[in-house]
């Protein structure tokens, strides 16, 4: 078989497999991220770690559960870096490589969502500064945290293996501000990828995201 052909063929084959309906525009326009989510879906997360897949159900948080669908749709967590990886408490990403784009999203926040499951090991949920300002930010649970449950943290999905997750570079830890050796986000909101490309090398990143199949 021919480079050529190859490559046609792998092509095929990947978007054969991927349930993913692109929405770039939305990258630079958040009201064009509007579509209601399936009721259950995989997130498909190919990392510098592997492969981790998030097993969404919208009745558990339906606001939420769009948002993440919309999110993965427009390609905004592709390049994403896990920016803050505490051990023994949660690893969060979502804030875009390039500042446009973060700020695009920056005051496009959703309603809450009742709180319906618990923050055990492996969910997954929106990082929020109070009520009702949930935006591109989620975490991995790395730990049982039901403390978040009586703060609001609403989960929208569950990480159907955690053995990659708990390989993530938990180095750097919390921001320097709190006390830690890791990025500060108004750094990464400014800067982007180049910030912490720059100065957190060893940090993990999300290659691509896609809506991988129904649950």
């Amino acid at each position: 078989m021919s480079r050529l052909l190859a490559l046609l063929f792998f092509l095929s084959v990947s978007v054969a497999g991927c349930a993913t309906v692109s929405n770039p525009g939305a990258l630079l326009d958040p009201s064009l991220a509007d579509s209601q989510a399936p009721e259950e879906f995989t997130v498909k997360l190919v990392t510098t770690k592997g492969t981790v897949l998030i097993d969404v159900v919208r009745s558990w948080a339906p606001h939420g559960a769009d948002r993440l669908f919309n999110l993965v749709n427009a390609g905004y967590f592709d390049g994403n870096y896990f920016f803050r990886t505490i051990a023994g408490f949660m690893s969060q990403v979502g804030l875009h490589g390039d500042p446009k784009v973060t700020a695009a999203w920056a005051q496009a926040s959703i309603p809450d969502d009742e709180v319906r499951e618990s923050n055990t090991k492996g969910m997954v949920t929106f990082a929020m500064a109070g009520p009702n300002t949930r935006t591109t930010q989620i975490f991995i649970n790395l730990k049982d945290n039901l403390f978040l449950d009586s703060q609001g943290f609403s989960p929208v999905g569950t990480v159907r293996s955690m053995k990659n997750v708990d390989k993530l570079w938990v180095g750097y830890g919390e921001a320097r501000s709190m006390g830690g050796l890791g990025p500060e986000q108004d750094q990464i909101m400014e800067k982007g990828n180049a910030y912490l490309e720059a100065d957190f090398p060893k940090l993990d990143q999300i290659l691509r995201a896609t809506i991988s199949a129904s649950r």
